[in-house]
């Protein structure tokens, strides 16, 4: 046997210390929730006055998703239901664009897809941003598994 002392490497953190003090740092946290907020509000008054886009439809749904993840992270759990609510209006618009051709919300949807944005509003409003990231990564991750499942699928017919 070995005389050898064991010694322990200490693991580096993946985060520099500058970017874990701007990672918890209010300064840089309202830039960037203000943005996120900004986007998926206005990518709804888009929708409300029938200029919606696919690229919009799918910014407004990432954001959803984000708050369906920050919501599994424990920020509103209970609110999970009133996200999906919101995700399955969504579907209806795309659904309703594949038959009309038109990118449009009905006040129902409207009235759905508003109390998620409030709800994503107050979620970014106490999450850091290391749990933002998180959340994105975590809904990236979950795209990607849907669109290879997907694949499967369609290789197999």
């Amino acid at each position: 046997m070995s005389s050898k002392s064991r010694v322990r490497k200490h693991s580096q953190s993946a985060m520099s210390p500058l970017l874990r003090a701007l990672t918890f740092s209010r300064t840089a946290h309202e830039p960037v929730t203000t943005a996120m907020v900004l986007q998926a509000y206005s990518a709804l008054d888009a929708f409300r006055h029938s200029h919606g886009s696919r690229t919009l439809h799918t910014t407004l749904s990432r954001h959803l998703l984000v708050s369906q993840e920050l919501a599994r992270l424990g920020l509103g759990e209970d609110l999970l239901a009133d996200i999906e609510s919101a995700h399955a209006a969504m579907v209806q618009v795309d659904a309703r664009e594949h038959r009309d051709g038109a990118w449009t919300v009905e006040d129902d949807e409207y009235a759905r897809l508003c109390a998620a944005l409030a709800i994503l509003d107050g979620q970014l409003s106490v999450a850091s941003l290391s749990e933002i990231a998180s959340a994105e990564a975590r809904m990236i991750e979950g795209l990607m598994r849907s669109a290879q499942m997907r694949a499967i699928a369609e290789a197999a017919v």
